[in-house]
């Protein structure tokens, strides 16, 4: 059987699919089709050409791509809103290295420029929250806000992985099982990705797989995965969050990531996910101080997939405070 070719992720639906060159390689990307009757921010603003309205760039999390964003493409207003398959998924290019947290931040703000902007807001969930963290943090100029999914501080997941039994147990056998070789993408792969659906319905609620949404998603996912590239791609993202610790390239990052965040912050996570719990969230204060920490009801770590409308409405109201 044939793998999947990467044009699999060109879905159809109210936006259009770009390709964009930034940092070296090629991002595949999808822009949301503005309607100007349901903005949210002013009809003026809406309207403007594509670069004077204010970017806002979301970045999937582990195992996925763009899609996972479908319901904030449609339903944030007043912004020029883009979904990103990250380095080495989807329809992107998948180079052989720079799943670093360095390279990637150098990805999303070289997408800040090539898409024509100075600044964005970026919205991240999981793997792409880390994005967003480091890209506030490394390349603070291009950062106007950011806004993360079940996605605390790299340094308080961290501290929280370790000190805190349940933490740790919910987190570090995942990572440590991808630390492998080989194994781990076949793993992924094989049988049509059952490995990835096992994956995501161990930390989604029951009420999401319970419905056509999470059924729709997964079909897009598993063909996603067996992408040629991508499975190992995304792997590496896992791989380098744990030995990076144990590299200097690991501690110089951890030691700047300890830098104080300055732009505002907005923290959602699902009451009930399962992988990142509480704690991180709370340690996460210590370098956000300021920020919006937001508890999802009923939602596990999927929050801006099982519960869009409540999401949508915490990211516009965050939106028009960051651009006001």
């Amino acid at each position: 059987m044939q793998p999947p070719d990467p044009s699999v992720t060109r879905i159809d639906g109210p936006w259009r699919h770009l390709e964009v060159h930034a940092n070296g390689i090629r991002f595949h990307v999808v822009e949301a089709i503005q309607k100007d009757a349901d903005t949210k921010f002013d009809v003026a603003a809406a309207a403007a050409p594509e670069t004077e309205r204010p970017l806002v760039i979301l970045l999937h999390g582990f195992g996925s791509f763009w899609w996972s964003w479908r319901h904030q493409l449609k339903g944030l207003t007043g912004a020029r809103v883009v979904a990103v398959d990250l380095r080495g998924y989807g329809g992107s290019d998948k180079p052989p290295r720079g799943y670093d947290g360095w390279t990637l931040a150098g990805d999303t703000a070289g997408l800040v420029r090539a898409l024509g902007h100075q600044t964005a807001t970026l919205v991240g969930h999981a793997d792409g929250g880390l994005v967003c963290w480091a890209t506030s943090v490394l390349h603070p100029r291009v950062v106007k806000a950011i806004a993360v999914v079940s996605s605390p501080h790299p340094v308080a997941l961290r501290a929280s992985a370790l000190s805190r039994r349940d933490q740790g147990l919910a987190l570090l056998p995942w990572l440590l099982r991808y630390q492998v070789p080989i194994w781990p993408e076949r793993a992924l792969t094989r049988n049509n990705a059952d490995e990835l659906e096992r994956v995501v319905r161990s930390r989604a609620s029951v009420k999401w797989q319970a419905s056509e949404d999470f059924s729709e998603t997964i079909a897009h996912m598993r063909l996603a995965i067996q992408i040629p590239g991508a499975a190992h791609c995304a792997l590496e993202y896992q791989r380098w969050a744990v030995r990076s610790q144990l590299r200097g390239e690991g501690r110089r990052f951890m030691t700047a990531m300890k830098r104080p965040i300055g732009v505002p912050v907005l923290h959602l996570r699902g009451d009930a996910d399962p992988y990142v719990l509480a704690d991180p969230v709370y340690r996460t204060q210590r370098y956000a101080p300021h920020g919006r920490y937001v508890s999802v009801s009923g939602a596990g770590h999927f929050a801006h997939e099982e519960a869009p409308d409540e999401v949508n409405e915490q990211l516009s109201r965050f939106l028009e405070q960051a651009y006001r």
